[in-house]
């Protein structure tokens, strides 16, 4: 076994094409001092066709050499590698079976292997112990221990992995894409131009394969299917799993070094602003607020995942009005009731009691961190606690239909059982409604902010102007080769002679900028937050400071050094805190793929962006109206406060980490200030506060530029409420056609 460190190569890689034979590969030396490029790619690497055993020689060569008794001296902790070498030779999850993320015999021996990869005691023995795991175990509790370790060690700050659509596609597009891709990858079908267009499939001369999903089966079961394009969003998705990662729940105080972070308020502040943005998002579609889940009355709406796993079952279908309460789910139920029971309780009392018996106080605004992390499962959790404490995992076994054999070992999971498919269920957002019910509740028993708290001596908002704000429905590529099978030809030259793209419609905005003038008495440092939020309900009706408060979205949190006098403030979309662009394609650089311009994508610096966790810039904007969604823009400028949180709160670690989510790192103020209490509004609105009324509008499919080879000019919309989003509900008119639809419209009324 040779050793290939081919450092001076990997310092250049961001400006050069990373060929197959120019990657990083793994001796039997120490790999020192080498840098975060050269990193990524050995995660790359690692996570590269998961569904398989891996095509890289050199991780199978230190996979086989590894031996772990051996080398227990490269562990920080000696009680862990014992315990994996137990648990291992009782068995684990078996490879090429389902991994599921609420499975409490997954996840022990998933953060099992978190903790051996974790700590390890320099990078070489923490890649070493991957390749070691990625032979041997379960695929998908490989991706996600290996997941959180990459997001947690040291010396793993500012590594980038493959995005997780890409690394394992099943769990974000329809099935019948990835049928359609296997089909051309096991026939001679590619070569079939009439099939081409029966399944929307085009394949270039550049060995690209774009298969598009709007030519499908239609799925409606109910009015929430209108939101599929939200709710189904690969990013929207991928935003709540990074959000695990980032803060997991199983997480121990103790048993960590780095626990100086706002990690419960940010974690709960994840959920509720998701809330609001699936509010605007409804709001765009005349559909009312979420309400809670309620067990006690039948769940009228079904959901039809429409996803295919890689073990050839389908995510099962929940019809609708289903009864939820059953006699395979009774304890789950008393769990629940018993859990909120007592988190109530401790929220009049002012007291939360642990098992242990030590008491955390209940009555502050800096204990709303301890609160979020018992909601949230992440205090105090030892041995079992984790599977009764965490309500998240509890809702999910009560509104599983396959909850009589969730205490089996391997079984198909749902798509609530999933970090990264939970989202895509529209109960789920009833689930997240009811857990962020008990922040709000702890909220209340706060005082109101105080004009002192809210006001900014001698700084006032002159005026606030925007762009003309707009969305539309354009294509995306998303990357789904992972989900295939390499041949043996394949394996050999280290990657698939075909690249498939799954083609797909998403919600896009326009760039547009945010002016704001403020005037101020003296320079200083201040926090500008910008909200986005209704200003109408579903009826119509107009809604008061504290009816749409927790519908704001926070669009933007920043430091500006105000000067004295005038200041024009602008912010773009395109640069505002906590947002990101789209990811580029990890195989255009792992394989040197040719795109579709006929160019070599390099890889350049832009990529190696260190936000993990952030809102898609593309939808900062819900889809609005044609005529425009009248809502509500509100900016307000603060001075830099600091020392309302835990006293443990280290800003620099968050920023180092970049965990700077939200206004984390900007003040110690509370996530969602000054929306997050109940508003006295006779003392509400000063001087440093502007609100704006804005529309945002809908431009057509029919007038975007940037729909790709389709023409229609010459094309009407079928009529169909719940589909209009879709081209291929387009049709070629004539006379008679529209008169025979104006005769039918009429029929209807």
């Amino acid at each position: 076994m040779k050793l290939l460190l081919l450092a001076a190569a990997l310092a250049v890689a961001s400006a050069s094409i990373l060929k197959d034979d120019h990657l990083m590969t793994i001796g039997k030396e120490r790999l020192v001092n080498i840098d975060i490029k050269s990193k990524e790619i050995l995660c790359m690497k690692l996570l590269n066709y998961i569904l398989q055993p891996t095509i890289y020689d050199d991780i199978r060569e230190v996979a086989r050499d590894w031996v772990v008794e051996e080398n227990m001296d490269k562990y920080l902790k000696v009680d862990v590698v014992k315990r994996f070498i137990e648990v291992w030779k009782m068995g684990l999850l078996p490879r090429g079976e389902i991994f599921v993320h609420s499975n409490d015999k997954h996840m022990e021996q998933a953060i099992l292997i978190f903790r051996m990869l974790y700590f390890a005691k320099d990078f070489d023995t923490f890649i070493r112990t991957a390749c070691f795991f990625r032979e041997r175990i379960n695929g998908g509790m490989f991706v996600y221990a290996l997941t959180v370790a990459v997001f947690h060690r040291e010396d793993c700050r500012g590594v980038v992995l493959p995005a997780p659509y890409e690394i394992y596609p099943y769990f974000f597009v329809d099935s019948h894409i990835i049928n359609k891709a296997f089909m051309l990858k096991t026939s001679k079908a590619a070569s079939d131009p009439v099939l081409y267009d029966y399944y929307g499939i085009k394949v270039t001369d550049k060995n690209l394969v774009f298969i598009d999903w709007r030519k499908g089966v239609r799925h409606l079961m109910s009015e929430d299917d209108r939101l599929n394009y939200f709710t189904e969003d690969i990013d929207v998705n991928t935003f709540y799993y990074n959000l695990h990662m980032n803060y997991p729940y199983w997480k121990i105080d103790d048993e960590f070094t780095v626990n100086k972070e706002r990690r419960g308020e940010v974690t709960m502040y994840g959920y509720l602003q998701l809330l609001a943005r699936y509010r605007l998002e409804r709001l765009s579609h005349k559909m009312c607020d979420v309400p809670m889940i309620n067990f006690h009355e039948p769940l009228k709406n079904g959901y039809w995942p429409k996803i295919r796993l890689h073990t050839g079952d389908e995510m099962p279908v929940r019809r609708n009005n289903v009864i939820l309460l059953n006699k395979y789910n009774t304890r789950e139920m008393q769990y629940i009731d018993d859990i909120e029971r007592v988190i109530r309780d401790s929220i009049l009392k002012g007291r939360f009691e642990r098992r242990d018996g030590t008491v955390i106080n209940l009555k502050k605004m800096e204990d709303f961190e301890e609160f979020a992390r018992i909601i949230l499962g992440g205090v105090g959790i030892r041995n079992d606690d984790a599977k009764v404490i965490h309500m998240m995992h509890l809702f999910r076994k009560l509104l599983s239909y396959g909850v009589y054999n969730f205490d089996k070992y391997t079984y198909i999971p749902t798509a609530l059982d999933m970090y990264t498919t939970c989202l895509r269920d529209p109960v789920f957002w009833r689930v997240m409604k009811r857990v962020t019910e008990h922040a709000v509740l702890f909220k209340k028993f706060l005082p109101k902010y105080t004009i002192d708290e809210l006001d900014f001596p001698g700084v006032k908002i002159e005026r606030m102007t925007t762009d003309k704000l707009v969305t539309f429905i354009d294509d995306y590529d998303m990357d789904i080769t992972n989900a295939l099978y390499l041949d043996e030809t394949e394996i050999h030259n280290k990657k698939s002679d075909m690249t498939f793209v799954a083609r797909t419609r998403r919600l896009n905005n326009q760039p547009f900028k945010i002016t704001i003038d403020v005037v101020s008495e003296k320079a200083v440092d201040a926090v500008v937050r910008i909200f986005l939020g209704p200003k109408y309900d579903c009826m119509g009706r107009l809604l008061n400071v504290n009816d749409k408060r927790l519908d704001m979205l926070e669009m933007d949190s920043f430091i500006y050094k105000l000067d004295t006098g005038k200041n024009t403030i602008i912010r773009d979309s395109q640069e505002m805190h906590d947002i990101i662009g789209d990811r580029p394609w990890t195989r255009r650089f792992m394989d040197y793929t040719i795109d579709v311009t006929g160019g070599v994508d390099k890889v350049v610096d832009s990529y190696w962006y260190k936000q993990r966790l952030g809102i898609p810039r593309r939808l900062l904007l819900p889809l609005g109206l044609r005529g425009g969604l009248p809502l509500q823009m509100f900016v307000i400028i603060t001075p830099v406060r600091t020392g309302l949180v835990l006293p443990t709160i280290d800003v620099n670690i968050m920023k180092e980490r970049h965990t700077c989510h939200f206004s984390a790192c900007f003040d110690t103020m509370p996530l969602g200030f000054p929306f997050d209490r109940e508003i006295d509004v006779t003392r509400f609105y000063t001087n440093n506060m502007k609100v704006l009324d804005v529309l945002v509008y809908r431009k057509d499919l029919g007038l975007s530029n940037n729909v790709k080879e389709i023409d229609m000019s010459d094309m009407v919309m079928k009529y169909d409420d719940l589909t209009y989003l879709d081209s291929d509900m387009l049709v070629r008119w004539s006379y008679k056609d529209v008169m025979m639809m104006s005769v039918d419209k009429m029929m209807r009324l």
